[in-house]
């Protein structure tokens, strides 16, 4: 089940990190991954729903902590389609996608935990300013990207650039 890594080459090929830095993150992912289970199983008792113990029931395709960090890291190192990557882990499509947004939050989690998150966004100048200590160039992405546009004309106002569509 699951991928078997050969060696620290094949490690940083599928998730971008070598096995000693994947074990360094696997320890936190755990503990995060505990939690989130005695939790969820504490919010099960309060809301009267049947809930198991934590690591009770079916053990599914990822039963390690190993194999579904690894699940996780390999997803967003190659962006494979659910169809590929349940075939790479032995599990339907839906079950594939079903993990990957079960485990993304905990490898949030656990990467902010460990301070290895970028800063996305800044309160006050100062922040950023302290945030950039030391950095002396900074590129910043302002692509525009498509979406779709409101059927409601005040909200199509609301979102309307100023740019006239100009074909010639």
């Amino acid at each position: 089940m699951g991928m078997q890594i050969r060696d620290d080459r094949q490690m940083k090929a599928l998730t971008g990190l070598s096995q000693d830095q994947f074990h360094h993150l696997l320890s936190v992912f755990s503990d995060i991954y505990q939690a989130a289970q005695q939790q969820t199983y504490e919010e099960g008792l309060t809301s009267r729903t049947r809930v198991r113990k934590p690591g009770g029931g079916f053990k599914g395709k990822l039963p390690t902590m190993a194999e579904k960090l690894l699940f996780v890291l390999y997803y967003y190192k190659t962006y494979p389609t659910f169809y590929v990557l349940g075939t790479q882990f032995d599990m339907v499509r839906s079950k594939a996608n079903e993990n990957l947004h079960k485990l993304s939050p905990l490898l949030y989690d656990t990467l902010d935990h460990l301070g290895l998150m970028p800063y996305r966004e800044f309160d006050t100048p100062e922040a950023m300013k302290t945030a950039l200590q030391g950095i002396d160039q900074v590129m910043i992405d302002a692509t525009e990207r498509a979406y779709r546009r409101s059927q409601e004309n005040a909200k199509q106002r609301e979102h309307y650039s100023g740019k006239k569509n100009d074909i010639r």
